[in-house]
């Protein structure tokens, strides 16, 4: 004992290897004998202590993969004996670290070695820092210690008061990796190592806190999941309960979809998507929102009528019988819808019914003016057909998922308009009307437009695919109509996959019609009156429809009628009118005050636009169908110096090239013409359209241009039951233009009696009513000058010509 007492005094000892294990001074572990090496060391120590006095020494180091520390624990055999599984083992002490020397020999079969005990005193008193860190170690060791319930260690711990004891009691630490271990022996220094120690601990109790917390919320998650799937299982049973009590069968909601799906008269590939969506319902969790989606999609699926179809009426008579019935004109829609009828019966009757797995559907494109009853059209057609009648509104539309529809994966996704118009129609084969298609607009969402390209394809539209569906839709047995306002509002090639029936307005007559069969009745009804209390006779509405309204369409006509029974009622109930009572054209102005409408023939000749030469009436179209255009023209002072051409009205340049060549051409051929274009070099010429806020644009009013330029120049005034329209070229021809039949129509709204158009327009008056043509007197020229005879009065004789002077 002597010899322990001297701190650097050498020692030999035999080696015990311990595999994987560190031992720290301090610690008491018990070692299995029944391995050899251990076994070695220890005889070894045995037959060294008989020699001297004291206990059995040996050297515990640990070897690491077959590799030796270079430090290794001092320690004393205390006993010798059985473990607790009855092999025979010794209980070793550590005692002091000791630095590894060279190799040496000594009794028994063990490796012995030299070394020398590392001193590890600490100064005295504690530096501060050391105090800080037992003070730490000790507070960190307590919490862990009793987390784990180790009460009665707690006191052994803070009963240490070495720094070197209390690094050291770390060993005993289980979340200690052998590493770990081997770094405390290694290092010689008490507080660094029981710095290391205190970080070492303090990084386990961070690990465990986070294991904690973890394990805490996985168990929340757990134990709600558990609550739920109890709850759920109650809910099922008291359904099954209250399904038994009421009588009704059992089974899960992914079997009812499935026994639905294969119940339902689907398409074989509609079949194959809807029972593949089943399949995924019934592997989603109930807290999956896959699972709401696929449900969704199935009701979608199997709402919708995918061999539902509904016979079409093929009494061909009876159809345009109720064409006509329901609409007086029109007779391009009605004519094409008989023909459509009429060839889809006989291809019935042959059972060509489909081919190439398309049937005979149609896409027809009504354009025309407002108010002439294209929406109402459409259920006309469905009613003589005999099919179901959907209406889908696409004014300002500017999503393109409204026509295609949405992806599944976005919340709220709905099917496209098309396939809710299908949906709503119970039917397959409905007339779904495409309203004002002309409105529909385009910006970051998508161009709605293109996304019709399929749809009213006859080539493309039995294979369409909405993008919520996501399967094959067969559109090819429906007739699509849409209706537009404006032609060059539809994109080009939408336009040409539909076929272009145009309604150009209603003629005095077809208003009358309306007004008496339709417009009446109706507002009679809303009125509050009998149709035996209150008439208006044919001159009434002639009036109405002549001086009161001037439209293509019948919109403002329904307005008049509707106010004049307004007016007619009211009277009644104040006691100024007794019913039953007829309305005469000239119960009108009382009633309704002063027309708004009145022809320029039908003015005192003095008030005529065009009763002072260089006003020409020309003709036009608009958005709201055909109009009248008065050109007016003057010459500058020619003090003001004020020469060329000044052009005046929101005019746009294709007009404003018109009228700089009726210009030349008055200027290259003035004297063949009779007419003074030497006042053309040096006064202005100023040309101006009224109606200025309104955007003017197009070629045809070349002809009114140069008319009214010539009236100016010789004196000679337009006669005011004229009117024209074409295009003129720089050699005097007029070429043909477009619009004929608008253009004829307001021309006999007007009250003018004698038209001129091109020659090659001639082919056009096959499309203006009979009833038109018989009211009209219709030039049809090729040359300027025969505009010009036509158009100018005759020059009085000896009186010099009055050119106006602009101002």
């Amino acid at each position: 004992m002597a010899a322990e007492s001297t701190a650097f005094t050498p020692l030999t000892l035999p080696v015990l290897p311990l595999d994987d294990e560190v031992v720290l001074p301090g610690m008491v572990v018990p070692l299995d004998l029944s391995d050899a090496d251990v076994r070695a060391a220890v005889e070894a120590a045995q037959a060294a202590a008989r020699a001297e006095p004291g206990k059995p020494r040996v050297l515990l180091v640990p070897r690491i993969d077959g590799t030796y520390a270079t430090t290794g624990v001092l320690g004393t055999v205390e006993q010798v004996g059985r473990l607790a599984d009855g092999d025979p083992g010794a209980l070793i002490r550590g005692r002091d670290r000791v630095r590894i020397g060279a190799g040496t020999t000594g009794p028994g079969a063990a490796l012995w070695v030299e070394g020398t005990r590392i001193d590890e005193s600490v100064p005295e008193p504690l530096p501060g820092q050391a105090a800080e860190l037992m003070k730490e170690y000790k507070a960190l060791a307590t919490a862990w210690l009793r987390k784990r319930g180790a009460w009665q260690v707690v006191d052994r711990v803070q009963a240490i008061d070495g720094v070197a004891a209390l690094a050291d009691n770390s060993g005993y630490s289980p979340f200690l990796t052998t590493e770990q271990k081997v770094e405390l022996l290694e290092t010689a220094d008490p507080v660094a190592r029981l710095k290391l120690a205190t970080q070492q601990l303090r990084d386990h109790l961070a690990e465990q806190d986070v294991a904690e917390s973890i394990a805490k919320d996985v168990q929340e998650g757990v134990d709600k999941q558990q609550r739920e799937f109890l709850l759920r299982r109650q809910l099922e049973a008291v359904r099954k309960e209250l399904r038994e009590l009421n009588g009704e069968s059992d089974g899960e909601e992914s079997g009812d979809y499935r026994a639905r799906v294969e119940a339902a008269d689907l398409p074989e590939k509609v079949r194959e998507a809807a029972l593949k969506e089943v399949d995924k319902l019934e592997r989603a969790s109930d807290q999956s929102p896959e699972g709401s989606w696929i449900r969704t999609w199935l009701d979608t699926v199997l709402e919708l009528p995918w061999n539902e179809r509904t016979e079409d009426a093929y009494d061909i008579r009876g159809a345009k019988a109720v064409l006509d019935a329901e609409h007086a004109g029109l007779e391009d829609v009605k004519e094409r819808i008989t023909e459509y009828l009429a060839v889809r019966k006989r291809r019935s009757d042959r059972g060509l019914g489909v081919v190439g797995g398309r049937r005979g559907g149609a896409v027809l494109a009504l354009v025309g003016p407002p108010g002439v009853g294209k929406t109402s059209l459409g259920e006309s057609v469905a009613h003589a057909m005999g099919r179901k009648f959907v209406r889908v509104a696409l004014g300002g539309v500017r999503d393109e998922a409204e026509i295609r529809g949405h992806r599944r994966t976005y919340v709220g996704a709905l099917p496209g308009r098309i396939v809710r118009a299908i949906k709503e129609a119970g039917s397959m084969n409905p007339v779904v009307l495409l309203d004002e298609i002309d409105k529909v607009g385009s910006d970051f969402r998508g161009d709605p437009a293109a996304a019709l390209l399929e749809v009213l394809d006859p080539a493309q539209n039995h294979t369409f695919r909405d993008h919520y569906l996501e399967v094959e839709l067969d559109l090819s047995d429906v007739v699509f109509l849409a209706t537009a306002n404006v032609l060059e509002a539809v994109p080009e090639a939408l336009l040409d996959r539909m076929e272009l029936v145009r309604l150009d307005g209603y003629t005095e007559d077809e208003k009358v019609v309306i007004a008496r069969d339709h417009l009446l009745p109706r507002q009679l009804e809303r009125a509050g009156l009998h149709q035996d209390e209150v008439a208006l006779d044919e001159g009434a509405l002639r009036r109405l429809a002549g001086e009161y309204t001037r439209e293509a369409g019948v919109r403002n006509l329904e307005r008049a009628v509707a106010r004049l029974l307004r007016k007619v009622a009211a009277q009644h109930e104040l006691g100024e009118r007794e019913l039953p009572s007829t309305v005469t054209d000239a119960d009108l102005r009382g009633l309704l005050g002063r027309p708004h409408h009145v022809p320029e023939s039908a003015q005192d000749p003095a008030e005529r636009r065009t009763a002072v030469p260089g006003v020409a009436t020309g003709l036009a179209v608009t958005g709201a169908g055909g109009d009248v255009l008065f050109v007016e023209a003057s010459l500058a002072d020619p003090e003001t110096g004020a020469a060329g051409l000044t052009l005046t009205g929101q005019l746009g340049d294709v007009m404003k090239e018109s009228a700089r060549i009726a210009l030349s051409f008055l200027r290259s051929h003035g004297a063949e013409l009779e007419l003074p274009v030497a006042d053309l070099k040096d006064r202005g010429v100023h040309i101006h359209f009224p109606a200025g806020a309104v955007p003017k644009d197009g070629p045809s009013a070349g002809v009114t241009m140069t008319t009214a330029l010539a009236s100016l120049l010789s004196g000679r005034l337009v006669r005011t039951d004229v009117a024209m329209t074409g295009e003129v070229s720089l050699t005097g021809r007029v070429l043909p233009i477009g619009g004929v039949k608008q253009k004829l129509l307001a021309a006999h709204r007007a009250g003018v009696t004698t038209v001129i158009i091109p020659k090659r327009n001639e082919p056009d008056l096959d499309d203006v009513p009979a009833e038109v043509l018989d009211r009209l007197d219709v030039h049809t020229v090729t040359d300027v000058r025969q505009v010009l005879e036509l158009a100018l009065a005759p020059a009085v004789s000896g009186a010099a010509p009055e050119v106006p002077v602009a101002a």
